[in-house]
């Protein structure tokens, strides 16, 4: 079978990209023309090789994908697919189901697994419901990096600290040793975060946070040059969609939780400020430890 078309270079879009997988051509057709009348850019493949060559040129949100194909069937290019694209979702489909091939595509993974024919509606759906899941991983890993690029600038310059601390003249005597959590924790302005513990600590006292107050604070910091909304917060640290209004009442207990521990730690400083009508962002001070 001849290889699939491909331009010189694939455009990239914000609107959702979805790969449909299949060597029947009346069914790979018709999945598309649903998924492009519901606002979705589509490319597809009549087989495993075609889609994995497509994924070189365009990153998927969704790949939907036969079962049994000619060549590679769907479970290995499932397996493929974690192993290039793992925020991608992908979603099995089947006209002869079993329950050990269900069982295996969800162990490795797989976002839905479906019987052959499915209706517009349910495909739209579990597409629907890929989107939202491979973007929210894609948010997730792309602020996770945010954080480790400032934690590694951190421990740089902590171990050009730590190996002048031990450079001392003969005759001096050695200060006590450096507490084990120095090259571990990251300093934002006035408060040092310990990225696996759910704990800060304010001019050395310690707060555990609830993961929701933790992760909140740290987006935050991963975007301290703008305020940042509430359904954006919720979106973020929550991982589901809502209005701004009904997530200013979801964030809002948990900032007000957070400022309470920073108040018993000694803080007077509201180090999260609210931008009426917008959002909230970190003060000067939570960014400078100078200011």
């Amino acid at each position: 079978m001849d290889a699939p078309s491909l331009p010189e270079s694939m455009p990239q879009d914000s609107s959702p990209h979805v790969l449909v997988v299949d060597d029947e051509f009346a069914i790979r057709y018709s999945i598309s023309k649903t998924l492009q009348q519901a606002g979705y850019l589509v490319n597809e493949a009549a087989n495993a090789e075609d889609a994995i060559t497509l994924m070189q040129y365009q990153a998927f949100d969704v790949i939907l994908t036969d079962i049994r194909m000619p060549g590679m069937d769907g479970i290995d290019l499932l397996r493929q697919i974690k192993a290039l694209a793992p925020d991608s979702s992908v979603i099995l489909m089947t006209g002869y189901a079993s329950l050990n091939t269900a069982i295996e595509a969800l162990r490795l993974g797989a976002h839905d697994y479906m019987m052959k024919p499915s209706s517009r509606q349910d495909i739209k759906t579990s597409v629907d419901e890929g989107v939202k899941r491979a973007r929210n991983l894609k948010r997730r890993r792309d602020l996770l990096t945010v954080i480790q690029g400032t934690l590694a600038e951190l421990q740089a310059e902590n171990a050009e600290k730590l190996a002048n601390f031990t450079r001392l003249p003969e005759d001096e005597e050695a200060p006590p040793a450096p507490p084990a959590d120095l090259l571990n924790s990251m300093k934002l302005g006035i408060l040092t975060v310990y990225p696996g513990r759910y704990q800060i600590a304010v001019e050395g006292t310690a707060i555990d946070l609830t993961p929701t107050e933790f992760d909140m604070l740290l987006y935050l910091a991963a975007h301290q040059d703008r305020v940042v909304s509430c359904h954006e917060l919720v979106r973020e640290v929550r991982s589901y969609g809502i209005g701004e209004a009904e997530a200013r009442e979801v964030i809002r207990p948990h900032v007000s939780n957070l400022r309470r521990k920073l108040k018993e730690a000694g803080l007077d400083e509201d180090l999260i400020v609210n931008v009426r009508g917008i959002g909230y962002r970190l003060s000067d001070r939570a960014i400078k430890a100078d200011v």
